[in-house]
Order: C-alpha cells, then sequence, then structure tokens
C-alpha cells in the first residue's frame, strides 16, 4: 500500500477555518483530503509536491458567497480571477438569476443587462451549450465539467418563474401565477433543493432591467412577485432548511418587514435562513446603515436566522458615460438607460426639458438612493479632452460657468461612452467599515465577481478583509483576532450554508491557500484590465502578486508561486459542485 502524501505543505502558520488560534502544523495530503496535521515533520518519500511555507500564513480556501459566474463557468470553468486570490468555492445563482430552468434567450435576457455583461457574448454561449432544463441536468453537466473551483448554487427565482409562465407573463404586473403554474414552481424549487441547492434567490429592486427585444427595459420577473408566492416558496425552504437571498426594494425601505416576518420563528414553523444584500454605510443615504443594523439585531432576537452581506471595502464604481447602474434609481437617468443607440440618447440629453427633469433629480437629496448625487464626487478618470482627466465634474462645470448636470450631459453628448469616470458610493470611512465587519448578523461577501465587468473588481474580497484586520492588529484598535478572520470567511459561512468546505481538520477537504502577509504592503483596491477568457473583451479585475502564493483545490495545485496553472479549467479533479449536507458540523 502507497502511504506517501499527494503534497505535503509543511513549516505553515495554520488557520483551521474553526476560529481556533493559529499553530504551525505540516500538512499532509492524499487523495484529495488532509491526511495528517503534524507537529512533527513529515516524510517525504514519495510526494511530488512539497510546499515550504515557512513564514507564510495557511488557511482554507475562501469562499466567495456572491458571485455571477453562471455563463462564464460554461465557457471558461478555471474562473481564476477568482482562484488566484485563493477563492475555493463560488455561489452562483444570485439575485434571482440563474441559468438553468429557462430557455437559452430567456436566461440570457434576464441576466445580461442587469450584469453588464454584452448579452451578443452570453446569448451565443448558451444556445451552443445549454443542454439542460431541470437542477439535476444542471448538476449532472457541472459533475463532468473541468470547474476550477468548486461551486454553490442557488436557483434564481426569475430563471424559475420565466421557465413556467414564460418571459412576457412573467414580466406582467397584472398577472398572477395559475394554481397549475405555483405548483409548476413549487416542484421546480424542490428539485433543486433535493439536487443539493442552497435554496432560492430573489429580487425586489426594480431597477434591474431586462434585455433583449420581447421585454426590453421591464423589471426582472422576480420584481413582479407577490408576496403570496413568495411564502409559498419560503415554505419549501423551510421544510428542507434552506437559504432564501434577497435584494430589498432600495424605493421602499419598509419592504424588509416582509422579510424580516419571513425569517422569524414560532412554535408553528421553523426559522428560514435569509441573507440581503447588503449592508453598506452609503453616502448618500445615512438611515441604511443604522437601520439595517436593527433590523437583523430584531430578527434574530425574536427568533430569525438572518445575515446582511457585507462588502468591507469602499464601495468604488466605475462608469462610461450614463452608463452605470445607479442611474436607473432616478426617472431622468432611467429614462437615457432605457434607449440602446447613441442618437437616441443624444437627442434625449440635449433636450431642456429633460435636463430640468434631471437637474431636479439630482437636487432631491432626501428621496431613498444608493448614489449620492454629487458630481463634485466624480472623478474623471478618462476622456479624448485630456484636460479633464484627473478633474471632477463640479470643478469643471464652476470653470465653465454652467450647472454641473448640464456639464455632465454636454459631455456624454460629445463623448459618449469615451468618457470614463469613477466615485466612491459608499463604505468609504474606514473606522465605519472596521466596525460593521464585526458586526455578528453579516456574511463577508458580495463580490459580484463575474459581473459588471467595466464597472466593478471586487476579485480579491477575501484579502482585502483580511489586511483590513491584519493591519488593525497593530493599532491600539484591533478589528478581531486573524484566526476570526479566516473563519469569517471560510468556516463561518461553508456552516451557514450547509456545505462541506472552508475547514482544514484531518479528513476534511484539502481545498487551501499558503499566502504571505508580508505582502499586503499594496494597494489592494487598484484594479486593472486583463482579457476575459473566451469572451472576447476585457474587464476590471484585480492583481496582488506575492500575496496569495499557493492554492490547492481537492488536494490539486491550482496556483503555484503565484501563478495560475495551465490544467485548471481543462482537466477534471479540481472543483466539484458541493451541494447541501444536512446535520453538517
Amino acid at each position: 500500500m502507497n502511504t506517501a502524501f499527494d503534497v505535503i505543505v509543511k513549516n505553515g502558520l495554520l488557520m483551521d477555518g474553526t476560529g481556533a488560534p493559529a499553530v504551525r502544523r505540516h500538512v499532509g495530503i492524499r487523495q484529495g483530503r488532509v491526511a495528517v496535521l503534524s507537529e512533527a515533520p513529515l516524510d517525504e518519500a514519495g510526494c511530488p509536491t512539497v510546499i515550504d511555507a515557512q513564514g507564510r500564513w495557511v488557511t482554507p480556501g475562501f469562499l466567495d458567497t456572491h458571485t455571477h459566474y453562471d455563463a462564464e463557468l460554461i465557457v471558461a470553468p478555471s474562473l481564476s480571477e477568482s482562484v488566484r486570490h485563493g477563492v475555493t468555492t463560488v455561489l452562483v445563482g444570485s439575485c434571482s438569476l440563474s441559468m438553468i430552468c429557462s430557455e437559452a434567450e430567456d436566461a440570457s435576457d434576464i441576466f445580461t443587462r442587469v450584469e453588464t455583461v454584452p448579452r451578443d457574448k452570453v446569448l451565443p454561449i448558451l444556445q451552443q451549450h445549454k443542454r439542460w432544463s431541470t437542477p439535476e441536468e444542471w448538476v449532472g453537466f457541472l459533475q463532468k465539467h473541468p470547474l476550477g473551483p468548486n461551486v454553490i448554487s442557488f436557483l434564481g427565482h426569475s430563471d424559475l418563474r420565466v421557465s413556467v409562465m414564460g418571459l412576457e407573463r412573467s414580466t406582467d404586473r397584472s398577472v398572477v401565477p395559475t394554481a397549475q403554474e405555483m405548483t409548476q414552481m413549487e416542484r421546480g424549487l424542490e428539485s433543486a433543493l433535493k439536487a443539493g441547492f442552497l435554496g432560492l434567490s430573489t429580487m425586489s429592486l426594480k431597477w434591474d432591467k431586462v434585455d433583449g427585444d420581447r421585454a426590453w427595459s421591464k423589471s426582472l420577473p422576480s420584481t413582479y412577485a407577490r408576496w403570496k408566492e413568495v411564502r409559498r416558496l419560503n415554505a419549501l425552504l423551510r421544510k428542507y432548511g434552506r437559504v432564501h437571498q434577497g435584494a430589498p426594494n432600495a424605493a421602499n425601505p419598509f419592504q424588509i418587514l416582509e422579510f424580516l416576518f419571513e425569517t422569524i420563528g414560532t412554535w408553528l414553523r421553523k426559522p428560514l435562513k435569509t441573507t440581503l444584500i447588503a449592508l453598506i454605510d452609503l453616502k448618500g443615504n445615512k438611515t441604511v446603515k443604522p437601520m439595517a443594523k436593527l433590523a437583523s439585531w430584531v430578527a434574530n432576537a425574536f427568533g430569525g436566522n438572518f445575515r446582511w452581506q457585507l462588502l468591507p471595502t469602499p464601495f468604488t464604481v466605475y462608469a462610461e458615460g450614463i452608463d452605470v447602474e445607479f442611474f436607473e434609481e432616478f426617472g431622468a437617468g432611467e429614462m437615457a438607460l432605457d434607449l440602446r443607440t447613441q442618437v437616441e440618447r443624444n437627442a434625449l440629453l440635449k433636450d431642456e426639458a429633460y435636463r430640468r427633469n434631471f437637474r431636479k433629480f439630482y437636487g432631491e437629496k432626501l428621496s431613498p438612493r444608493v448614489w449620492q448625487r454629487d458630481f463634485g464626487d466624480a472623478l474623471i478618470l478618462e476622456c479624448p479632452d485630456q484636460s479633464l482627466v484627473g478633474r471632477n465634474f463640479a470643478d469643471v462645470a464652476k470653470a465653465r460657468g454652467i450647472h454641473v448636470v448640464d456639464l455632465f450631459l454636454d459631455l456624454v453628448v460629445e463623448f459618449g461612452r469615451s468618457i470614463r469616470w469613477y466615485t466612491t458610493v459608499g463604505n468609504h470611512k474606514p473606522e465605519v467599515v472596521r466596525s460593521l465587519v464585526q458586526h455578528r448578523h453579516t456574511l463577508i461577501s458580495f463580490s459580484d465577481a463575474g459581473a459588471h465587468i467595466r464597472n466593478m473588481a471586487f476579485y480579491n474580497l477575501p484579502l482585502r478583509f483580511l489586511k483590513l484586520v491584519h493591519e488593525a492588529a497593530h493599532t491600539q484598535k484591533p478589528v478581531m483576532p486573524i484566526e476570526q478572520a479566516v473563519w469569517r470567511l471560510t468556516g463561518e459561512q461553508a456552516d451557514w450554508f450547509g456545505i462541506e468546505a472552508g475547514k482544514l481538520r484531518v479528513g476534511d477537504r484539502a481545498d487551501l491557500v499558503v499566502l504571505n502577509p508580508q505582502a499586503f504592503n499594496q494597494d489592494l483596491e487598484a484594479v486593472h484590465w486583463a482579457d476575459m477568457e473566451n469572451f472576447g473583451l476585457q474587464r476590471l479585475v484585480n492583481r496582488n502578486p506575492g500575496i496569495v502564493e499557493h492554492v490547492l483545490i481537492n488536494g490539486k495545485v491550482a496556483v503555484a508561486h503565484g501563478e495560475v496553472q495551465a490544467e485548471l479549467g481543462h482537466a477534471t479533479g479540481y472543483g466539484q459542485f458541493l451541494p447541501v449536507v444536512q446535520g453538517l458540523k
């Protein structure tokens, strides 16, 4: 019998994902599992891969529990932009959007405009490759697919609703699903839960819009569901002990009460695990943070099981011209984004009545909003007129003696998408972020990896969080022990979602990261352009050389000495579909 290890990681400071104190250990890996954790050196005879982790941290692979890799994993399954940062498990099917039950064109149209991945790229991928229409068939596809990281999934409510009702009926406010259609939706969800899905994702935010010709600019199908429909589906989630992921309607803050009521358990029903998007310290709406914290406290105090998703870094968004999603939250921005061609948009943007309307909305600082509506807080990054680069819109408007809205619209008419700018809409105060990440009713999540490919990049979210905690440890106000920070990215989320991941104990999956904490001394918020594999596009990504040195997935080396291995995404044996495991500890 061959007792040699497949991989040895020696001399590292092990944080096992439980929050226990870090210890110096030698890790022996065999057949994709942790075989030995030893204080003494291991026998290296016959071991083909020995990694010396002296002076390094050894942690479980990180979980990214809010991504939109649904289309990308079909044709570029390495998902290397996440794996290179130590992510070994990704969650898809968020925000009511999965690509499972609905036909190819429907799945594409509910996804591409919302997540700003071009329709002319996504639709052909689905038309060529999608041969599944049930959760079981999709899982079967993944089981044969050369996945990079492990995959866990929600079933998207918009996907499910469209597959049963059709795109037109599912986006018609006057249409309520028939009894037969409701039963079909319940059967579809139950089949997903039996196949090991985490639960159901829904969407209430009205500014997420449909692409294509048939229902252009209508809100996502999930937003048209009455709460009675959602409660029927929630009953199944309770029965199976699964999760409801949702996003409240930002224009109706009181809608959160419906989610809170549903999560609370009583003597007649079990609590419903619920996670909502998102706890953010918004510049433009200072009531969101305290209300969100109060809501989570009340829900959990009264027997609920509720978690906010929390981005542990400044929420910075990049825009091209008028193309940025938060403009959908007010009428004038929505009117422009509903127009498809630059000619149509320019005609609208030049119209004085439209400009008066835009200025009116811009001046309304008290209405519910995500964007702070301050062009003085928006910096121009790129522009054919180089004299504008590095300046904010308000300064330029002042120099020209015009209203800042007129200046912005003039520049969009002149330069279109060639004028690129950015703003930070929230999590802008480091001391507040350090406080928020200590909130126990949160999940460190919401990277949106795979989406908004020209608008944002949080692929390295776990590293940003670890850097925040690591740097604070050397101040008078530490955030938490680094072992607890690792747990928040690994074991905590794996246990809450009920999957086998996130820990490094004997017998556990060998999903492992070796990282160098000395390399945190770099800008983790910087963005770079990189090719999006098999899409013929470039997207914003993060590049942080020297931090993550090695990544193992299922005991196989996915990243070595900071380089993504060529086999990743081409050979099987790395990531797997991870089903929910009942009674997991």
